[in-house]
């Protein structure tokens, strides 16, 4: 007994010693990474994502429809998911509807694994279309699942209902033939025979009856612009005018009497025919003498008020020579002109010159000129020139610039006199080169960037090297590939995607 307590303490202290083992939980199995595929035809644009697939396991497929002619999603139609092997169809999955604008939900589950043909089809109203995806794998368990290769690009996220909602479009790149050019600056100045100073045609007042036009108003050939009330060259003494009326009404008075004397005797037989004709004459030359002193007392009267009326005188009509826009307006109602003062100024706007300023260390390109066109500042497009008018033979001295001078035909009045544009001059030699839209390439921190859609929503920024441009293409010389797909609408939205730090929530249907 005497040894049996230390024996029970070691025992006790033995068992105290020992750790508890840990307990290992099994860990379920990770899932599988999402797997995208993006494929284009001549119609619509399929984006579908979906994990990978595995015999006998449901799984749900994410499919976006974009119709390629306005890059907006497909709202109805049906949407099918076929697996082929072999010339035999072995399995078709169908959604009837979209459950969202543009994308279509469907559950695939294959009935046996291996290498499977996939293919979707879309019928929609008005819009039927295919996409051959090519082969897939059908795992026989989720175990032999291959992971997936990363991405060696850095790419921009920018989902599908950003793009369905948001301006937006994309394009195949390819070669093109285009010119060489020379950008230069040019003037818009008026063409020749279409700038004219209207001059006043006699010396007198202006009306106030009429409204002038005002500088900016488009007037027509032929248009009355004023009237002028011509300055009476009697004296300027009333009553001599008077004067005069009544001396007039004296003598229209005597001829009416004579008239009527000679009427009674040729009635009687006492005075040959010729004689009421004689009377009938001097008759009427004594009213005109009387409507012509009213007259002188008019023009007297209106060339003394200064508030006077030049209508109420046989006014001169001052007429548009030329049709065009008052550029200058050099009188007022109611002055005093003197014969061949200038009233307006009108400038032809329906055709005008473009003059291109070409620096002097360009002369030897000038020899292969065909063409030109004109990008007027603020706007898009470019506008065409018509005909070659001529090419200075002397530089300008203060410039050291020559001019070619174009006429166009100003349609809708895009172009203003005296109006400061580029003019892009087509040289003979052509060239094939890949060209993407002006409005693909834009300015990133200084450097010429465009966006290439490498997936349905994956973008990559690609620095490029313009080239030359002709009419809405510019030529890149380098940063992209034949069958790169670049954004040409919307491109500056992605860019303010790739700044944002936040990663934008997925709406996609799984």
């Amino acid at each position: 007994m005497k040894n049996a307590y230390p024996i029970l303490i070691l025992s006790l202290l033995a068992a105290g010693c020992q750790k508890e083992k840990p307990v290992v939980k099994a860990q379920a199995p990770a899932e599988p990474e999402t797997l995208s595929v993006s494929h284009w035809t001549g119609k619509t644009e399929l984006f579908m994502e979906y994990q990978p697939l595995v015999a006998g396991v449901k799984r749900r497929f994410s499919v976006h429809f974009t119709s390629l002619a306005n890059f907006k999603p497909l709202a109805s139609g049906k949407a099918t998911i076929t697996l082929r092997q072999g010339d035999a169809t072995l399995q078709t999955f169908t959604a009837d509807a979209p459950s969202r604008p543009g994308i279509f939900g469907l559950d695939v589950t294959p009935a046996r694994s291996g290498r499977h043909r996939m293919a979707v089809q879309l019928n929609s109203k008005g819009l039927d279309d295919s996409h051959d995806l090519g082969d897939v794998d059908v795992y026989a368990s989720p175990g032999d699942i291959r992971p997936a290769t990363e991405a060696k690009e850095e790419t921009i996220a920018f989902l599908k209902e950003q793009q369905w909602s948001l301006d937006f479009g994309t394009q195949l790149i390819a070669e093109r033939e285009m010119r060489d050019s020379l950008r230069v600056s040019g003037e818009v100045r008026p063409r020749s025979g279409g700038e004219v100073q209207v001059a006043a045609p006699v010396a007198g007042r202006i009306g106030t009856a009429s409204q002038m036009p005002v500088v900016g108003t488009l007037v027509s050939r032929g248009q009355a612009l004023a009237s002028i009330a011509p300055l009476t060259p009697a004296p300027a003494d009333r009553p001599a005018l008077e004067y005069g009326i009544s001396e007039a009404a004296t003598a229209v008075d005597l001829a009416r009497r004579d008239q009527e004397r000679a009427e009674r005797l040729l009635k009687v037989g006492a005075a040959p025919a010729r004689r009421l004709d004689e009377a009938r004459a001097a008759f009427a030359t004594a009213e005109a003498r009387l409507k012509a002193a009213n007259a002188r007392l008019g023009q007297y009267e209106t060339s003394r008020q200064a508030e006077g009326d030049a209508t109420s005188s046989s006014p001169f009509a001052v007429r548009a020579p030329i049709s065009g826009v008052i550029a200058e307006v050099k009188s007022t109602p109611g002055a005093n002109v003197s014969q061949g003062d200038s009233l307006f100024r009108i400038v032809a706007v329906d055709s005008v010159y473009v003059v291109a300023n070409v620096p002097e260390a360009e002369l030897p390109r000038l020899s292969k000129l065909a063409g030109a066109e004109i990008e007027i500042p603020g706007a898009a497009a470019t506008m065409p020139v018509g005909r070659l008018v001529a090419k200075s033979s002397f530089v300008d001295p203060r410039s050291r610039t020559l001019g070619v001078i174009y006429e166009v035909a100003n349609e809708g009045r895009r172009l203003a006199v005296g109006q400061s544009i580029s003019v892009r001059l087509f040289l003979s030699t052509r060239v094939r080169a890949l060209a993407v839209p002006v409005s693909a390439i834009i300015d990133d921190g200084g450097r010429p960037v465009v966006f290439v859609q490498l997936e349905g929503e994956a973008f990559a920024r690609r620095p490029v090297k313009p080239g030359i441009r002709e009419a809405d293409f510019v030529q890149v010389l380098e940063g992209l590939r034949p069958g790169d797909r670049v954004v040409t609408r919307g491109a500056y939205l992605i860019r303010l995607a790739a700044l944002s730090t936040q990663i934008p929530a997925h709406g996609h249907v799984h």
